[in-house]
Order: C-alpha cells, then sequence, then structure tokens
C-alpha cells in the first residue's frame, strides 16, 4: 500500500500486456480482500476525526485552565475550521499532484503533533498551534481518503462514513471517561498517541492495492447505476486520471457537483447554526439535569445521530439530499423559534429533535459522497471526491460566521 494513484496506472498498464499473451492466475479471495479494504477505510475514518474530536475538547478543558476569554473560545473556532477550509479550497488545484503516501504521513504526523502540543501546552497560543494541526490532519486526511475512494468498490464509502460517524461519538465519550476516571487532560492526550499510529498502520498495513477496473464488491445494480451523469466517459477513462485534466474539464465537473455541494453546505449550514449558535440557548430549568449536562447530552445525541446515518447506507440510500437540506433548514428555523418564544414544554422533545438533527446530517454526508462516486465518470471521479470535500466545511465556516454573533446578541436579550 502506499503506492501513488501514477504507479498503479503504470502497473494495470503493465499487468494488462502480460494478461494478453499469459493465461490469467487465480484471484485472491475477492471477499477477503473486500472485507481487509472495508475494515481499513472505517478505521481510516474513525483515526482521521477521533484525533480532531478528543484535542478539540481538550483544548477547549486548558482554555478553560486558563482562564480564556470568550474571545480567545472564538479563536479556538477559527484555528478550528480556517485551516481545513484553505486545504479544501486548494485541494482540486493542485493537491492531486501528490502522492497519497506522503499525504497521509503528514496527516499522522499532525495528528500527533496536534496531541503533544495541546498535552504539554502553558499557553494559550500553544494549545492554539494545536488545534491548527488537528485541523490540518482531520482536513488533510478527509480530502486524501475520500479522493482515494475513487479506485476501489463504491461500498467503501460507506465503511469511511461510519468511521467518521464514529469518531464523534467514541472520541468524545473517550475523552470524557479516561478524564472522569481520574486522568488529566495531560496524560489522557498523551495516552491518545497511538491512534495515529494506528491510522497509519491501516493505510500501510491493511489496505490493498486497488484494481481500478475492477467494481468487485459492487452488486450488478449498483455497477449499473454507475453512469457517467457528471463528466464525459471516454473508452480510456479510468479512475486516476484527474492529474491529465484540464481547467475547463475541471469547471465542467465542477458546475455538475453543485447539485450536491449546495444541498450539503446547507445541511451542515444549518446543523452547526444550531450547535454553535443554540444549543447552550435551550435550557430547561424543570428538569433535574444541569445547563451544563443538559449541554452535554445534545452533544451526545447529535453524535450518535450522525453515526447511526453515516452508518446507514447499505439499508437506506437517498439520491435527493435537497430534501435533506430542507428538513435541516426547518430544524434550524424550529429551534431558533423555540429559542425566542420557549414554546416547547419539555426537554425530551429537544432530545428527540437533536437526535433527528444528526440523522439528518450524517445521511445527507454518505449519501452525498455516495451518489457522487455512482454518477461520475471513472476519468473525473478522482477529482470529484476532492472537490466535493469543500462542502461540509464551507457550511460550518458561514454558520460560524453568523452563529457566533447571534448566540451573543441572544445571551443579552432580557
Amino acid at each position: 500500500m502506499g503506492s501513488s494513484a501514477g504507479s498503479w496506472r503504470r502497473l494495470e498498464d503493465s499487468e494488462r500486456e502480460e494478461t494478453d499473451s499469459e493465461p490469467q492466475a487465480p484471484r485472491l479471495d475477492s471477499r477477503g480482500v473486500l472485507w481487509k479494504n472495508a475494515v481499513g477505510f472505517w478505521i481510516l475514518g474513525l483515526c482521521n476525526n477521533f484525533s480532531y474530536v478528543v484535542m478539540l475538547s481538550a483544548a477547549h478543558d486548558i482554555l478553560k485552565q486558563e482562564q480564556a476569554s470568550g474571545n480567545q473560545s472564538h479563536a479556538v473556532l477559527l484555528a478550528d475550521i480556517l485551516p481545513t477550509l484553505v486545504i479544501k479550497l486548494l485541494a482540486p488545484l493542485g493537491l492531486h499532484l501528490l502522492p497519497y503516501s506522503p499525504r497521509v504521513l503528514v496527516s499522522g504526523v499532525c495528528s500527533a503533533g496536534s496531541f503533544v502540543l495541546v498535552a504539554f501546552s502553558q499557553s494559550v497560543g500553544l494549545s492554539l498551534c494545536g488545534v491548527v494541526l488537528a485541523s490540518i490532519s482531520s482536513g488533510l486526511g478527509e480530502v486524501t481518503f475520500l479522493s482515494l475512494t475513487a479506485f476501489y468498490p463504491s461500498a467503501v464509502i460507506s465503511w469511511w462514513s461510519s468511521g467518521t460517524g464514529g469518531a464523534g461519538l467514541l472520541g468524545s465519550l473517550s475523552y470524557l471517561g479516561l478524564t472522569q476516571a481520574g486522568l488529566s487532560p495531560q496524560h489522557t492526550l498523551l495516552s491518545m498517541l497511538g491512534i495515529p499510529v494506528l491510522l497509519l498502520a491501516s493505510y500501510f498495513l491493511l489496505l490493498t492495492s486497488p484494481e481500478p477496473l475492477d467494481p468487485g464488491g459492487e452488486n450488478e445494480a449498483e455497477t449499473a447505476a454507475r453512469q457517467p451523469l457528471i463528466g464525459t466517459e471516454t473508452p480510456e477513462s479510468k479512475p486516476g486520471a484527474s492529474w491529465d485534466l484540464s481547467l475547463q474539464e475541471r469547471w465542467t465537473v465542477f458546475k455538475g457537483l453543485l447539485r450536491y455541494i449546495i444541498p450539503l453546505v446547507l445541511v451542515y449550514f444549518a446543523e452547526y447554526f444550531i450547535n454553535q449558535g443554540l444549543f447552550e440557548l435551550l435550557f430547561f430549568r424543570n428538569t433535574s439535569l444541569s445547563h451544563a449536562q443538559q449541554y452535554r447530552w445534545y452533544q451526545m445525541l447529535y453524535q450518535a445521530g450522525v453515526f447511526a446515518s453515516r452508518s446507514s447506507l447499505q439499508c437506506c440510500r437517498i439520491r435527493f439530499t435537497w430534501v435533506l437540506a430542507l428538513l435541516q433548514c426547518l430544524n434550524l428555523a424550529l429551534l431558533l423559534a423555540d429559542v425566542c418564544l420557549s414554546f416547547l414544554p419539555s426537554i425530551y422533545l429537544i432530545f428527540i429533535i437533536i437526535l433527528y438533527e444528526g440523522l439528518l446530517g450524517g445521511a445527507a454526508y454518505v449519501n452525498t459522497f455516495h451518489n457522487i462516486a455512482l454518477e461520475t465518470s471513472d476519468k473525473h471521479r478522482e477529482f470529484a471526491m476532492e472537490a466535493a470535500c469543500i462542502s461540509d466545511t464551507l457550511g460550518i465556516s458561514l454558520s460560524g460566521v453568523l452563529a457566533l454573533p447571534l448566540h451573543d446578541f441572544l445571551c443579552h436579550l432580557p
């Protein structure tokens, strides 16, 4: 594992020439290979987002210990979002020129560096540097691994998405559990340095070399659905050819992706507007839960919903993702109205709505990338996955611009 896209293409060409003159050797157990790749992508998704979730929670703890101001808390959010946004904006322009292995190594090193920096931080500035490294690791990893799925059966997208969903739930639970058990934030972070090691081991040791021309692991209906609705298919098209795309081709493919990018941006805009701007304001006094406990339940239920729906592709597939965007915007309107008017009588209704919010967000993510994988030509699929990665981060960034000022405004209302 760890070969670049170019070497895969050369290997494929040489193997095809050999099979013209020699009998084909028996194939390896395709089911075993499929499961290795499925588990590999699940672990990659888990590790890529796990480090980010844990490290960000720890950074907030350290800022709290250092009695950071509200402005510094906003700085954490900027350090969290901006590096990923920059990486995803630039990725379709030149990231494909770098082989996959160095990208994965950089992602793993940045992940480990974020743990070490935040663990030994003695200042807000050093903590923010740790947040930046975690953001670089997560953003670079997501772009790299999603574009890598172009070389594998589309089923791995479901496994990758499920792993990323599990990271939110397991990451927050593990950090909370270890700190509640008596470990300091520093020792908790240092105990998790095995996560970047697991990511690198999964990529270099577990994933098998892809076979672009063989859609093994896909059923007949899914194979038939692979029609080049975005981009133009040519006889010699194959995954990994995005290095040879002209700017005009890239622009044409990107325009075709907008019908998936825009709904996903809207889903994440509404989702993180709720999470960043409204969660702390949805406070019920007629319950035994404290304000902090209510907030933790909101986060836990949201993460549970995301994990469940990102793992649901095998039993529920949604092509028209704009429906999910509409429903998420309705969620935002309902919860914003409740913050202003307090008309929902029970916190358990809020629990259900937040779980539903997570389900919509996770379903939008996994179905968007699955649909793109099915509807792009082989030649354009790697580029399309890279380009569509901007959707979630752009939605989160736009929500932060509006949600934080609105949160401060609502807090000062009489």
